[in-house]
């Protein structure tokens, strides 16, 4: 049996016992949590799997250090709170609710994932033991996502936390220059993971990897959502007319 399917078997089986947690908790917003925890039981799988390698063990720890760091913020976040809004108005609106959370949330979730993490899987199946200058250069890209998405989201955590802000928009730190650093972020070190790919032969065709990434972001389910969200709120209106959608930029006088 191939390693990749026997990847999907174990993919599979996540994303099911996930469902299963969703429907107990009555929270299909665990699948949120569920996203970073199976990139690292994707990765770690892998690498199991395969032939060991410095360069495929080293990629693993970077993927750790992001999976692991999204999925604490996201738990922190999502902690004694209801339901995310986007997964509340899909139990409102949805008929034969299980049926379409499992197929539309947890299944394409999966697909999505397996898709996304084929530069991780391909490193660990082909990689040398050497870590040549292109691989290095694609770690720096990796690193720069990687600090705009922390230090985004550690903003927006503290900003949160005080009740003075309650109904506001953030518009400092990273936020004053994109309304979404945070997903800038998560765009550029997967571009950086695919950047390390091409470091090995053939590595150029995981491109859908960081292709599918920046598409779901920047036109399905992560700044389209959060712009209609808030859409209606004067600050926001005020807000996006001089703040760059995406990529961090001055703001508009």
């Amino acid at each position: 049996m191939s390693h990749y399917l026997i990847l999907i078997f174990i993919l599979l089986a996540h994303v099911i016992l996930w469902f299963l947690v969703a429907v107990y908790l009555k929270k299909n917003d665990v699948a949120d949590i569920a996203w970073g925890l199976g990139f690292l039981l994707l990765g770690w799988s892998a690498w199991y799997l395969s032939e060991k390698s410095l360069t495929s063990f080293f990629t693993n720890l970077l993927l750790s250090i992001w999976a692991l760091r999204l999925t604490f913020h996201i738990y922190s976040r999502n902690k004694g709170k209801p339901e995310d809004f986007r997964y509340a108005n899909w139990r409102k609106q949805w008929k034969n609710f299980y049926l379409r959370s499992f197929l539309q949330v947890f299944l394409l979730q999966a697909i999505f994932l397996f898709f996304i993490i084929l530069p991780i899987i391909y490193i660990n199946n082909k990689a040398p033991q050497e870590l040549n200058a292109l691989y290095f250069i694609g770690v720096l890209i990796w690193l720069i996502g990687f600090l705009f998405e922390a230090i985004a989201d550690s903003q927006m955590q503290h900003f949160k936390q005080d009740k003075n802000n309650k109904g506001k928009i953030i518009t400092t730190g990273l936020w004053k220059f994109s309304r979404h650093p945070n997903y800038f972020g998560e765009v550029v070190l997967w571009w950086g993971f695919f950047i390390m790919a091409t470091s090995v032969e053939n590595g150029y065709l995981t491109i859908v990897s960081p292709l599918l990434i920046t598409y779901l972001i920047c036109f399905v389910s992560g700044i389209p959502m959060l712009e209609e969200k808030y859409k209606e709120n004067e600050d926001f209106k005020k807000y996006k007319k001089i703040t760059s959608v995406f990529f961090p930029l001055p703001p508009k006088k």
